[in-house]
């Protein structure tokens, strides 16, 4: 099909034509686009949720260590409070 053009040599097509050339060359892009990272087999979507399930765990992990470096920090603050009070009272001798 070839669409008629102006007298420039502008190309003229109707407004449903242009959508689906428009929908046409997205899938287009998508399909090369995922097949550029190795997503395009019938494996992909297992492939998309085990990534999705390795960056939740990634996050989780970071979450979790972050609050552990606080609980340590926090522990080790009040353990020198407390060393400091046994001191000042003379608990030890």
């Amino acid at each position: 099909m070839t669409a008629p053009r102006s007298d420039q040599g502008d190309v003229r097509m109707s407004e449903i034509e242009f959508q689906a050339m428009l929908t046409r060359a997205a899938e287009a892009g998508a399909k090369r686009a995922l097949a550029d990272v190795g997503l395009d087999g019938p494996e992909a979507a297992i492939d998309i949720h085990d990534l999705r399930t390795l960056l939740e765990s990634l996050r989780m992990a970071r979450r979790t260590a972050w609050q552990t470096v606080v609980r340590l920090i926090t522990t080790s603050l009040l353990l020198a409070l407390i060393a400091g009070i046994a001191v000042k009272l003379k608990f030890f001798g």
